[in-house]
């Protein structure tokens, strides 16, 4: 038999806990997401994950926010985060501050997201690493993508030729806090 646990026995931080804990060197950087919803499950994904920060830029909305809140429940009280009006800002700050930062798009010479999680990673084992994830319909900006270090592209097989921005977030956010955590 399985019984759902309660909140009382998973364990899980508090607010307090949660902002002394150490987190992994991953920061995800929206660029011009504008629904809140996404923006919100970014946040809750984040906090899954124990993520550094999360970077909000252009037209993407900050807390606090009473529709992003619906769907980060709060993790956007306790996840950092930081505002730029321009994502490439967000990009050469990070860069500045010795992460490797990877759009998530659909590019020339991208790297698949399973190869980057199983080889490519490896190569920035000691590395700090940020994600980029794009506006719902036109993704990245290509100035964008042409400052970081790379693309990553998650494979599909169907007739769409995107995922929605917060299913893509915690694809990424899995697979690669998966490896960064071992």
């Amino acid at each position: 038999m399985h019984r759902k646990l309660k909140i009382e026995e998973m364990g899980r931080l508090t607010p307090d806990e949660f902002r002394q804990a150490e987190k992994i060197p991953f920061i995800v950087v929206l660029d011009n997401v504008r629904s809140l919803h996404n923006v919100g499950a970014v946040f809750r994904t984040a906090d899954a994950f124990r993520l550094e920060a999360v970077y909000l830029c252009g037209m993407t909305a900050t807390p606090p926010n009473a529709e992003m809140h619906k769907t980060a429940l709060g993790a956007e009280l306790v996840v950092d985060w930081e505002y730029y009006k321009e994502t490439i800002d967000a990009v050469e700050r990070l860069q500045k501050k010795g992460y490797k930062v990877f759009a998530i798009e659909q590019a020339e010479n991208s790297i698949d997201l399973q190869q980057f999680a199983k080889t490519e990673i490896e190569n920035y084992e000691n590395e700090k690493i940020a994600v980029v994830l794009g506006h719902e319909v036109f993704g990245v900006q290509q100035e964008v993508i042409d400052k970081c270090d790379g693309c990553i592209e998650i494979p599909q097989y169907g007739t769409k030729h995107s995922l929605n921005v917060s299913v893509t977030a915690g694809i990424v956010m899995y697979e690669i806090a998966k490896i960064m955590r071992n």
